[in-house]
């Protein structure tokens, strides 16, 4: 079924944006493919909010149709040394049913607050390990069908793939190797320790705002060098506790963290002469200001 003018704010991490014109959740591949076909022939815009993070919606809205995988296209299973997952299954279960089945690999995704299919489309990765190193395959939908796609096929870059708008990674098999389950723990308490320590996992974010850029440092420590934490627009900050991020201080709009986005790249480009990409998806009547 689709809904219409779907408020998306509550569907994301930062809790900011306006709604959206249709909203559905696909519950089968026919399902999604269906509704693929008819964003298609309607000349409709697609995208897939996944759990929230990593997109940032214009406060207008998204004037097209935002899809949130559910039912069998969000579930995860484990057997034969592999992940089978929906789309839309967070990557904390298909790590839980890992860990279940004492499969190893996919302990570095305990860092990344999203979908398995929103971690093919990005390529996410953390801690030295993304998902190319253990993905097999991906059913990739689109208005004329479904068909699987090896890695390689998926042109799956450093936080990114070959994958267009109005495709949607419907489901994922993930090849893993046997590993203890109190092992698999072990080094999933270290990561995660490690990633309170250093980012602000207690607060509204979308998650890393910036690639990592071909430089001796990271987008963040660029920008903690360029004095930015703390820094301030409306009601969103730049993290006080890591610079590659934009907290949400409280009633904060897209377009506070749209300034922040672009007053970090101003100083990244003046300060170290590199021009920072956007690691944030933006739905919507969104552009970053250009620095050029």
């Amino acid at each position: 079924m689709i809904e219409e003018r779907v408020a998306l704010a509550r569907f994301t991490t930062l809790g900011t944006g306006g709604p959206a014109r249709w909203f559905a959740r696909p519950e089968t591949v026919d399902e999604l493919t269906g509704l693929l076909g008819w964003a298609s022939v309607e000349g409709v815009p697609v995208a897939t909010v996944g759990l929230g993070s990593n997109v940032l919606v214009a406060d207008e809205g998204f004037d097209g149709l935002a899809l949130k995988l559910a039912g069998e296209l969000a579930s995860a299973t484990a057997s034969d040394g592999r992940i089978v997952a929906g789309g839309g299954a967070p990557l904390a279960v298909c790590l839980h049913r890992a860990r279940a089945a004492e499969l190893g690999g996919l302990e570095f995704a305990c860092a990344i607050p999203g979908t398995a299919g929103g971690a093919v489309r990005m390529n996410a990765g953390a801690y030295g390990s993304d998902l190319a190193a253990v993905l097999e395959r991906a059913l990739v939908a689109d208005g004329s069908g479904a068909e699987w796609r090896t890695p390689a096929e998926l042109g799956l870059e450093y936080r990114r793939s070959s994958l267009h708008p109005g495709q949607v990674v419907a489901r994922v098999e993930l090849r893993l190797m046997p590993k203890p389950a109190a092992e698999i723990k072990a080094v999933v308490g270290d990561m995660q320790a490690r990633r309170k320590a250093a980012q602000p996992t207690n607060k509204r974010t979308f998650g890393s705002v910036f690639k990592n850029p071909e430089h001796e440092l990271s987008a963040g420590r660029m920008l903690e060098a360029c004095g930015l934490k703390g820094f301030r627009s409306g009601g969103a900050q730049i993290s006080p506790k890591h610079a590659n991020f934009i907290e949400n201080a409280g009633d904060a709009s897209s377009a506070d963290a749209i300034e922040l986005i672009a007053e970090a790249r101003r100083r990244a480009r003046a300060e170290f002469g590199v021009l920072l990409e956007p690691e944030v998806q933006l739905l919507g009547r969104l552009e970053v200001p250009s620095v050029e």
